[in-house]
C-alpha cells in the first residue's frame, strides 16, 4: 500500500477509535460505521437512524459516515481495533468471507433466528448470508443480472419466445445469424462483462455450489466441471452467438449495438437502462439466464450489500437489536420507495414498483444462491488472473489448457502464501 493510502487509513482509524471512546461515555451506545457517502444514500442512513434514536434514547446509535472509497481502504483497521465499530456496512460474497474466516466479523444466528429472517428472506439471501450453517451478514439490497434482448428484433427473426433453456439458446442464435442479426453484443475491454459470462455458466453447468467453492479456491481450475464449462462456451462460439472481437468496446459502447438493431441481446446488470434511450426502452426485455441442467439449485448473480457485526463490537446486544432494525420490513420498506433499493426480504410491497423491477425482484428472490459476481467472489488476485484468462479464451479458445494452468497456478500461489501467514 502507498504511504498516502497509509496515512488515509491511519486518520480513518483515528477517527473510528475517537468515535468508539465517545460511545465508552454511554454504555449503551451503539457505534455505527456506514460508507454511505453519496448525498441520497447519506440522507437517508442519517434519516434511518434519527428514527431509531427517537425510539431508543436509551440506547442512542452514534453514526459515522465516511467516504466510500476510504471505508474501503480503512475497514481492515476499523475490524482490528479494540473495541471496534458495533455495525458497519459492507458487501456481501468473498467481500464478507475474507473477514468472516478470519473471525472479524460476528455470529447473528440467534438474532437471525429470533427475527425470523429465515422465512422474511429469499432462498439465496438466506444462503448469500450463511457460512458453515452459521449466519454472519444482513444482505438487504441488490441488483439483478439478466439476459436483455430486444423483443422486435427477435420477432422479426422467427424467435416467438425467450429461450428457458441452453439448446434453446443455441437455436435462437442461429435464427437471430439466418436474419443477420448478430445475437450478443458485449463490451469487454475492462474484461468483467466477459467474467458474467463464465459466473453463468459455471452455475448452469456444474451448480453455484461447485462455483461458489471454486471462486473460494477449494476447487481446481483443471477439474473437468470446469473444462465442460469452457466446453458450453465453445458452443456458444461455434454457433456465432457473439459479436466480433469483444475487447474492442466498453460495456456502454456495445449497448449500441442493441440500439442500432446489429445485436438483440446483452448479458448485463440491470443498471444497462442507465445507458439505453429513455424512449426505446419499450423495446427491451430481459430473461433469466437459460437452464442447461434442470437438475441443480439455480444461481444468479445479484450484487449486494448489507450489514455485519464486529466480532470485538463493544455493545454486541446493542448492536443486534439495532441490526434486527436495519434487516426490518419497516426499513427495507422505506429504502425501496425513497431510494429504489431492490429488498431482500419477500414481504416488502413492490405493488407501485414498474413492471420490469417487479420482475426483476421475482427473478432474483426465486433463485436458489445469489453470487456476487466473479471479482466479488474471489479474491482480487485470483480475480486478476481469471479476467485475464477470459479474455485470452474469447482471443483464442484452442489455448485453454494454457490458460486453465496459468489460472491453477495462481490458485496454488494465493494458498500456500495464506498458509505461510
Amino acid at each position: 500500500m502507498s504511504r498516502s493510502k497509509w496515512l488515509i487509513v491511519f486518520l480513518l482509524v483515528g477517527v473510528a477509535l475517537l468515535s468508539v471512546a465517545s460511545v465508552l461515555a454511554q454504555d449503551n451506545s451503539i457505534a455505527y460505521n456506514s460508507y454511505a457517502s453519496d448525498p441520497l444514500p447519506r440522507a437517508f442512513d442519517e434519516k434511518i437512524v434519527a428514527a431509531w434514536n427517537e425510539a431508543h434514547p436509551d440506547m442512542p446509535v452514534q453514526h459515522s459516515i465516511i467516504n466510500h472509497e476510504d471505508f474501503k481502504q480503512a475497514i481492515r483497521a476499523y475490524l482490528l481495533a479494540e473495541p471496534a465499530p458495533d455495525v458497519l456496512t459492507w458487501f456481501a460474497g468473498n467481500r464478507a468471507r475474507f473477514f468472516i474466516d478470519r473471525g472479524l466479523i460476528m455470529d447473528i444466528s440467534n438474532t437471525w433466528e429470533a427475527e425470523g429472517f429465515g422465512d422474511s428472506y429469499a432462498p439465496g439471501f438466506n444462503a448469500l448470508a450463511t457460512v458453515d450453517d452459521k449466519q454472519y451478514f444482513l444482505p438487504t439490497s441488490y441488483y439483478w443480472w439478466a439476459v436483455y434482448y430486444r423483443p422486435s428484433l427477435f420477432e422479426k427473426a422467427g424467435v416467438e419466445a425467450p429461450p428457458e433453456t441452453f439448446d434453446q439458446l443455441l437455436e435462437t442464435c442461429d435464427k437471430l445469424n439466418a436474419a443477420g442479426i448478430t445475437p450478443f453484443t458485449i463490451g469487454a475491454r475492462f474484461r468483467w462483462p466477459a467474467a458474467a459470462w463464465f459466473d453463468y455458466l459455471n452455475m448452469r453447468t456444474n451448480g453455484p455450489q461447485f462455483h461458489v467453492d471454486l471462486m473460494l479456491l477449494k476447487e481446481s481450475y483443471l477439474d473437468d466441471r470446469v473444462k465442460a464449462t469452457f466446453a458450453n462456451w465453445q458452443k456458444l462460439i461455434d454457433r456465432k452467438c457473439f459479436v466480433e472481437d469483444p475487447a474492442a468496446l466498453d460495456w456502454q459502447e456495445a449497448v449500441d449495438d442493441m440500439v442500432q438493431e446489429r445485436a438483440a441481446m446483452y448479458l448485463m446488470g440491470a443498471f444497462i437502462t442507465d445507458s439505453y434511450p429513455d424512449e426505446m426502452e419499450e423495446d427491451l426485455d430481459f430473461f433469466r439466464f437459460p437452464i442447461i441442467d434442470p437438475a441443480i439449485p439455480v444461481g444468479e448473480d445479484a450484487p449486494t450489500d448489507g450489514y455485519f457485526i464486529a466480532a470485538q463490537a463493544r455493545n454486541p446486544e446493542g448492536a443486534k437489536a439495532f441490526l434486527a432494525y436495519l434487516g426490518s420490513q419497516e426499513v427495507q420498506q422505506q429504502a425501496f420507495e425513497e431510494l429504489g433499493r431492490l429488498p431482500t426480504r419477500t414481504d416488502v410491497d413492490i405493488s407501485q414498483a414498474e413492471p420490469a423491477t417487479q420482475k426483476g425482484i421475482q427473478l432474483i428472490q426465486s433463485a436458489d444462491y445469489i453470487a456476487q459476481f466473479f471479482d466479488r467472489d474471489t479474491t482480487p488476485p485470483m480475480a486478476e488472473v481469471g479476467m485475464d484468462g477470459f479474455m485470452r479464451f474469447w482471443d483464442n479458445p484452442a489455448d485453454l489448457d494454457t490458460i486453465l494452468q496459468d489460472m491453477e497456478n495462481e490458485r496454488l500461489r494465493i494458498l500456500e502464501e495464506e498458509s505461510d501467514q
